[in-house]
């Protein structure tokens, strides 16, 4: 748990450079100083409010609160957690999506689009688009933003509206110039793979853990369990040999593109 042990340290760094003991802190932050101590041993995390009295207190910005919720979000197991705190927390993040742009990457008409294809009101349908491009922005556009491999198959850059994959093939293709997004695209012809299996994600977190995601037609489930890893991981090795490098990808998403573009004008 690196950020608590970051934590502690500059808690007890700051404290003595002030000079105060461990009660004399828990008077200027309203807990006691056996609180303190146990702040310091890492046998408990503050609330919010104390680590805010701590920045308040050290002059210290957010340093406190941000160690705090990281320290927070590190005692909590992979497995208990949504995926999408997993993946807001990812430092690398690899998808494989046979079927559908992976929802990191939609576009909010082609997410709009996969949505309702489930039996959701229109209510849900917008709800759960916009939660869906908040995920991306948690992840994609955060300051130290999450290094994304991302492999569809080629029936992805086919399937949709005409407009509405147009549109997502134009995203891909510029995000795809992102430094931390790589995108590959498994061309048809490619013989059977390990990917036939389905859809999976796989994270890793900052403490240099892996947790994985895989899907299915009712909910997806969390995989933490060290032997289901590496099968994923060996799973994804296998794609991965399959999928065509990045700019050879981009220009199969390009000529596709163009491809909509002539039906568009045939039609």
């Amino acid at each position: 748990m690196a950020d608590m042990n970051e934590f502690r340290q500059a808690l007890r760094r700051e404290r003595m450079a002030k000079g105060l003991s461990q009660d004399a802190l828990g008077a200027e932050v309203h807990v006691s100083g056996s609180q303190i101590g146990n702040y310091e041993s890492g046998k408990s995390i503050p609330p919010d409010e104390v680590a805010a009295g701590f920045d308040a207190f050290f002059s210290t910005g957010d340093q406190f609160r941000r160690l705090v919720r990281q320290a927070r979000g590190e005692a909590v197991a992979p497995w208990l957690r949504p995926w999408k705190e997993n993946e807001e927390r990812a430092t690398i993040l690899r998808t494989y999506q046979p079927l559908v742009v992976p929802g990191l990457l939609q576009t909010a008409a082609y997410a709009r689009a996969v949505v309702a294809a489930g039996a959701h009101s229109s209510v849900q349908i917008e709800e759960m688009t916009r939660e869906r491009l908040e995920r991306q922005a948690a992840t994609l556009d955060r300051p130290d933003p999450v290094t994304l491999a991302a492999i569809i198959g080629e029936a992805v850059l086919r399937d949709g509206d005409p407009a509405t994959i147009k549109e997502q093939l134009e995203h891909l293709v510029d995000i795809g110039h992102r430094p931390n997004v790589h995108i590959r695209v498994v061309p048809f012809g490619s013989g059977i793979h390990a990917g036939h299996g389905g859809p999976f994600a796989l994270a890793t977190l900052p403490d240099g853990s892996s947790v994985a995601y895989v899907d299915d037609p009712l909910e997806g489930k969390v995989i933490a369990a060290a032997r289901d890893l590496r099968r994923l991981a060996s799973a994804w090795e296998s794609i991965n040999a399959r999928a065509l490098p990045c700019d050879l990808s981009r220009f199969l998403i390009l000529r596709v593109i163009d491809e909509h573009e002539e039906r568009a004008k045939m039609a």
